[in-house]
């Protein structure tokens, strides 16, 4: 029988028996303390997020560690505070630190337990040399080139941060306060908007067995050309962190653990050991691994008029502009009539409006208005159509060219 007749033959025996396994670590009551960030050693800030896990069975996707105490602190025992800046986010300003010491991170909960991460050697990342893409008939690819001179760092790791700007389908020149419909000042425009993602999967390359510490065309994104992303403008900061060779395989094991499971012929799962511990309950698992450096870090922008007129998914195909008319609304022949737009009232409760859409709709247009006549009604949209706050941010980041 040749292997694959065989590998084909125990799917087909196994399949038909299925019996429901509950493993432990889906089961247990408690949960584990997960600690993800990096000490960093330059003038760059340190940003520790803290959670604990939740069921698979759980509703709630994050759990985050709140009002705990989050120290750097050096073999010296010089202690750096972190302060939370939101819900288990803790941030220091650029520390500065003394490449000659190491440092290592302390965390006191609430009930008192403690963790420490393991003292650390300050291992700086050497700059990113170049942060390109090419174009695919897809999409585009994003990679860097790194090398380190010195010959010492070996294995890399890299994150990112995606922002863009794009339009809501419609541009509004009016608002509601609930009653009364407003000409929309300029500070509150909710046609431009920018919005944000970061990478969720596990970029690493190692130069260990290279005669030189180079290394080139890492893969770190792929944009599809359908991507709302490259509509109008896109930028992606990029951080390398250099590792120790037991940090590389922590990343490593989580990148096998989260990213390359599935199949008969993946990694079995496997534990995931990080340099975190808590020292008042030793056997508790912790998940994390810090490490301690400076990181560098590079940003490029992404035109659409750099790229072939590609063209994007739609995310308003559905939407549609509707007229609300007042059901009364004044009427004079007075030639000295004059339109007061900011005081119309719309009651959305009392009738005063006659509803095409139904539900809530934001006003978009003025509808008829002359000298002679007063505004008949406004043109109007839902929400999502109208305010591109809703998916992003109408504050222009301060890095934005």
């Amino acid at each position: 029988m040749k292997k694959w007749e065989a590998i084909l033959l125990s799917i087909i025996i196994f399949s038909g028996c299925k019996k429901p396994y509950n493993p432990p670590a889906i089961t247990a009551p408690g949960t584990y303390l997960v600690v993800e960030g990096a000490i960093d050693a330059g003038s760059d800030s340190t940003i520790i997020t803290i959670s604990r896990t939740v069921k698979l069975s759980s509703t709630s996707a994050a759990n985050p560690v709140q009002h705990a105490i989050v120290t750097v602190e050096s073999d010296q025992n010089a202690v750096y505070p972190l302060n939370e800046t939101a819900k288990g986010r803790y941030v220091a300003a650029g520390l500065d630190l003394d490449n000659t010491r190491k440092y290592r991170l302390s965390i006191k909960t609430t009930n008192n337990e403690q963790y420490y991460s393991n003292y650390e050697s300050v291992l700086n990342s050497p700059p990113i040399d170049s942060l390109y893409y090419t174009i695919a008939t897809n999409g585009i690819n994003i990679y860097t080139n790194t090398h380190d001179p010195a010959n010492t760092v070996k294995y890399y790791r890299w994150d990112y941060q995606e922002t863009w700007i794009y339009h809501s389908a419609f541009n509004s020149y009016f608002y509601s306060n609930g009653d009364t419909v407003l000409i929309r000042p300029a500070n509150n425009q909710v046609y431009t908007c920018w919005g944000s993602d970061t990478s969720s999967n596990v970029l690493l390359a190692s130069t260990f067995n290279l005669t030189n510490d180079v290394a080139d065309n890492n893969p770190i994104a792929f944009v599809a050309s359908t991507s709302y992303k490259l509509e109008i403008e896109y930028s992606i900061l990029v951080k390398q962190y250099a590792l120790t060779s037991d940090a590389y395989n922590f990343w490593l094991n989580l990148k096998k653990n989260t990213e390359q499971l599935g199949s008969i012929f993946d990694a079995q799962p496997s534990q995931i050991n990080g340099n975190i511990y808590c020292q008042t309950n030793p056997a508790e698992p912790v998940i994390g691994y810090i490490s301690v450096g400076s990181v560098s870090s590079q940003r490029i922008f992404i035109r659409s008029q750099q790229l072939p007129g590609w063209a994007a998914a739609d995310p308003y195909s559905e939407c549609a502009l509707d007229t609300e008319l007042y059901a009364v609304y004044p009427y004079r022949n007075d030639s000295t009539y004059v339109i007061n737009e900011v005081n119309i009232t719309i009651n959305y409760n009392s009738g005063d409006f006659s509803k095409n859409l139904g539900g809530p709709l934001i006003p978009v247009g003025a509808i008829g208005g002359s000298l002679y006549q007063p505004i008949a009604g406004f043109s109007a949209a839902t929400p999502i159509c109208v305010d591109c706050t809703l998916r992003g941010t109408n504050v222009e980041p301060n890095f934005w060219k």
